[in-house]
């Protein structure tokens, strides 16, 4: 992509996220990033039915512009880091101490059973709907959706009265198990496109060779310890630098270059930058913020993180109400679509009660009420379409992407407007925090 049309897309989507953006506020009244949604969705499915009743064209025309975005490098890198950084600075450490064992096991046990579980019932799914999808794509499925979106969630939980300690507790999910299930992907990925896709071939059992329990344990160690020891030492640096002066222009910037250059050398160390990122994060936000920030500086960093999360979720909910556009839909492609939504419900439920059920056992306490909100507050969201969109090309990935797509509208949409209602109906107000 060259700068000029770079400059053209940069406008068309900022122009769209203020005019969607106004709409939202005036008439619809939503909270702003599903407004965007909605109103993004409406509109490309209006240009596809305008276009189905006049064949004028307007639906090509508009996905040959969309298609100039990518949308997988657009969050993955170019926004999911800020996005991540201004969420972890908001997430309080003490808090999050005093749950790490509910937010890792669901971070990690949650993630791998809600895999196999979203994987096999998938399997059987599409096979009674009579498509041939070999079982280990629907593991791959499983494995891309069952993630809950640090993005999407830390967005919604700004509009709901949550809990304290339940907050933590889906904040600190999402937060997290980034690592967990970005390590189970590409470890599915690898075995199925080795195996081109197919469960019985030599090629599937070399693939399955290659991607050996060892392996998969190293990649893991890999992406989370060297993506934790990058926050680390990246964020103490910052904080030392911070710490030496009092000027906040400065300081912001300090910031912004923590996030770009801890993200950057990760990347290129094929470790986790949202992990290290998210350590940076936590560590600024906490004892950044309050061991190396005057109150002056203190505000206009906290300020200038605040407006960069809400304009890139802006746009990124934007672009995902457009992607619409790229994605095939026949009527039994629908159909699967509209079923996946019940599954990966399914999956979160068994990611939620599986934990939940340990920590009891082990003598710990949950707050009353706070399995059906951690179920229903478990929201998937840009980075499930963009692991599905970063899919080899071919028949399953079309399939995948569009039930993915499902669900993370229905997600974003329909959970995100009435996890509120969800809370009130579980929560009661005078419960002790556990």
């Amino acid at each position: 992509m060259d700068a000029a049309t770079f400059l053209y897309l940069s406008a068309a989507v900022f122009t769209l996220a203020a005019v969607f953006g106004y709409l939202n506020t005036r008439f619809l009244k939503l909270p702003m990033t599903i407004g965007l949604l909605i109103i993004a969705f409406a509109v490309s499915v209006s240009v596809m039915l305008i276009d189905q009743l006049t064949g004028t064209g307007a639906a090509q025309s508009a996905r040959n512009w969309f298609s100039q975005i990518n949308f997988h490098d657009s969050l993955m890198i170019g926004m999911l880091s800020f996005l991540l950084f201004a969420g972890a600075m908001h997430t309080n450490l003490e808090t999050l101490l005093e749950k790490r064992w509910h937010v890792l096991l669901m971070a990690t046990l949650g993630v791998i059973a809600s895999t196999a579980v979203i994987g096999l019932l998938s399997y059987a799914l599409l096979g009674a709907l009579g498509f041939e999808i070999p079982l280990i794509w629907c593991f791959v499925f499983g494995s891309l959706i069952s993630p809950t979106d640090p993005v999407a969630v830390l967005s919604i939980l700004k509009t709901v009265n949550v809990p304290k300690s339940l907050q933590t507790k889906i904040a600190g999910e999402s937060l997290f198990n980034d690592g967990v299930g970005v390590v189970v992907f590409l470890a599915l990925l690898s075995i199925a496109a080795g195996g081109d896709g197919h469960g019985a071939g030599e090629g599937a059992e070399h693939g399955a060779q290659a991607v050996s329990a060892g392996s998969i344990a190293m990649l893991f160690i890999k992406e989370v310890l060297v993506g934790v020891v990058l926050g680390l030492a990246g964020g103490s640096i910052a904080f030392m630098a911070m710490r030496s002066i009092d000027e906040y222009v400065l300081e912001v910037i300090i910031t912004l270059a923590l996030v770009l250059s801890v993200y950057a050398i990760a990347v290129a160390l094929h470790a986790s930058g949202p992990l290290a990122v998210v350590i940076a994060g936590l560590m600024i936000g906490n004892t950044g913020t309050r061991y190396a920030m005057s109150q002056k500086t203190r505000e206009h960093v906290v300020m200038f993180w605040e407006l960069m999360d809400e304009i890139l979720n802006a746009a990124l909910f934007l672009l995902i109400g457009f992607e619409v556009l790229l994605i095939g839909f026949g009527a039994d492609v629908i159909l699967a679509a509209i079923l996946a939504i019940p599954l990966a419900l399914i999956g979160r439920v068994v990611a939620v009660v599986l934990p939940t059920t340990l920590i009891k056992l082990g003598g710990g306490q949950m707050t009353e009420g706070a399995t059906p909100v951690l179920i229903w507050g478990g929201l998937r969201g840009g980075i499930s379409v963009a692991l599905a969109l970063a899919l080899p090309t071919g028949d399953e990935r079309d399939l995948i992407l569009a039930m993915t797509y499902a669900v993370v509208v229905f997600s974003i949409i329909v959970q995100g407007l009435t996890v509120q209602r969800v809370i009130k109906q579980f929560i009661r107000q005078d419960a002790p925090e556990a």
